[in-house]
């Protein structure tokens, strides 16, 4: 994989200041550009008439952003308002909210974690503040695995508490400067850039060692940078341009690099200098039972461990007698999935499992293609129970065994946007007409030329975390484990996942790209179900019980 770099605008508190940023950035893209994206730290939005007028040039479109503008939350409680929820979203044409927290990758593999806000003592936390929950939920899922080695940037609107030990001093007062819970965050996350806001300073602070020398492997720098307000009076630097080869491209040997003027890594104090408000310290527990356990199976969610107790549901109830499963939520009209609806087209079901069933596409794509679905009325898959989640990866598991018999390997798609009940889309793909990076490459690049940023979704993380329940979304579910994600703004196409496998790259049926197009009659129907559910018998779980 070539070696591309990102180009990189950062910005620290704009304050409503909208059209004297995009001016200074447009100035920058015609002597140095183009950019690729703008990422803003601290405040975005300003409290006054002006500022607010301001906006509403870009919200409706007289205005438009020179390059994609992503956005940290609220940091005070008066410009929560701005922000209609705690999930990321698109608030005008090329800016977008990033969200209270998580992690954005990048057509490129770009990596950018992200908090919002300032650290609250205490729970509820008011809407412009993150509590070690957010913190715990964001960390563990990219820091469980063995091939973890940092992040790319680190977003956060505080600064981290001690960035300054072992570097040059900033020119703030560092008795009341900063969070520790965001300097742990950063410790965890091993950030090549870090920017932070809110202090009304500019501070570079010399790069860091993640490693200690002579007793660990070399690892990457860490390089922390806060930028004034814009338009500041002083005339402090509020913009940094940078250029970042995503670390996933880089050769080892070029990422651990060291700097002449590297300096020990500030965070490493020793445990009796270290606070303990972090949120990663406390008295009564290892840190590494701090955590909210985010790799449990099906449906569990992120919970902390020993701190919640865990409902009889979340334990998945085996013996399914000590609590009366609870009801699926009933559809507000006629509903063509509901396996109880007068609608359903029951002659194109192939099995019927206790809370899940398995349908052949109408439309195929291919004779073998079909879809999982619950009995009932479940929108997403973020919103099933755990119950029903067992069973879909049960249909999972037993569908790659039969497509492995049959030389192909599986593509699962779900698109929860103008549907109303969920249809997991599971797409055999010869083994020999593309590989899996061949499929991941089509998705990726085919999103990229609509103006999509999928992301890819980090191993162990649920996809609940990121997409809560009423979260308009398209996700991919490749045969190697890995996931794509792209969280739907406004407008997507409707037939996407179908367009991308039988584009030509993949499949090569571009023709079949519209289900409507490709219906059979009734008997033609039935025919093909009754070969496909003769031939999927041996695998089927559903018929040996």
């Amino acid at each position: 994989m070539a070696e591309q770099p990102v180009r990189v605008l950062a910005c620290g508190d704009v304050e409503g200041r909208l059209t004297a940023l995009f001016t200074r950035v447009q100035t920058i893209q015609k002597k140095a550009g183009p950019f690729d994206l703008l990422l803003c730290v601290g405040e975005f939005f300003g409290s006054t008439p002006e500022a607010e007028a301001e906006w509403q040039q870009y919200k409706t479109g007289a205005k438009k952003a020179p390059v994609h503008t992503y956005i940290l939350g609220a940091a005070s409680q008066k410009a929560a308002k701005s922000f209609p929820s705690a999930d990321g979203c698109e608030l005008a044409d090329n800016i977008t909210y990033l969200g209270r927290r998580g992690v954005f990758t990048g057509v490129s593999g770009l990596q950018i974690a992200y908090v919002s806000g300032r650290e609250a003592l205490q729970e509820p936390a008011p809407a412009h503040c993150f509590t070690s929950k957010d913190l715990s939920a964001l960390v563990a899922p990219l820091t469980g695995g063995s091939k973890f080695r940092g992040v790319d940037v680190l977003l956060t609107s505080q600064w981290p508490r001690g960035v300054w030990q072992y570097g040059n001093p900033p020119e703030v007062n560092t008795k009341f400067c900063g969070s520790d819970s965001v300097a742990d965050l950063a410790d965890h996350l091993k950030p090549r850039y870090h920017f932070a806001a809110l202090e009304g300073a500019h501070y570079e602070r010399l790069p860091y060692r993640n490693h200690v020398i002579l007793q660990e492997n070399a690892q990457h720098v860490s390089r922390f940078i806060a930028l004034a307000a814009v338009g500041n009076p002083a005339k402090k630097k509020y913009l940094y341009a940078f250029n970042i080869v995503p670390m996933k491209t880089m050769e080892p040997s070029e990422l651990v690099k060291q700097p002449q003027d590297v300096t020990e890594n500030p965070y490493r104090r020793t445990a009796k200098d270290k606070p303990k408000t972090g949120f990663n310290a406390t008295p009564e527990e290892p840190a590494g039972q701090f955590f909210f356990d985010l790799s449990q199976k099906q449906g569990a969610g992120f919970r902390g461990r020993g701190r919640k107790r865990h409902s009889d549901e979340d334990e998945g109830r085996p013996d399914g007698q000590n609590k009366q499963p609870r009801r699926p939520p009933q559809p507000t009209g006629p509903c063509w999935f509901c396996l109880a609806s007068p609608q359903v087209e029951k002659h194109l079901v192939i099995s019927i499992g206790t809370h899940c069933y398995l349908a052949l596409a109408k439309g195929s794509l291919t004779p073998h293609h079909m879809l999982i679905l619950p009995i009932g009325h479940y929108q997403s898959v973020v919103e099933l129970s755990s119950e029903v989640l067992l069973e879909m990866e049960k249909y999972k598991s037993a569908l790659k065994s039969f497509y492995k018999s049959k030389g192909e390997r599986c593509v699962l798609f779900e698109r929860n946007y103008r549907s109303q009940h969920l249809q997991l889309q599971v797409v055999p793909v010869p083994l020999d007409r593309c590989t899996t990076e061949d499929i991941k490459e089509a998705f990726m690049v085919q999103a990229q030329e609509q103006q999509m940023e999928m992301m890819e979704i980090p191993e162990h993380t649920d996809l609940k975390q990121i997409a809560p329940p009423g979260t308009p979304y398209f996700y991919v579910e490749l045969d190697s484990g890995e996931k794509l994600y792209y969280r739907i703004q406004k407008h997507f196409p409707l037939q996407f996942g179908r367009e991308v496998l039988a584009s030509e790259a993949l499949l090569n049926i571009p023709t079949r790209a519209d289900w409507r197009e490709c219906k059979q009659s009734r008997e033609e129907e039935e025919a093909s179900c009754k070969q496909l559910r003769d031939d999927f018998q041996p695998y089927d779980f559903a018929w040996e019980d």
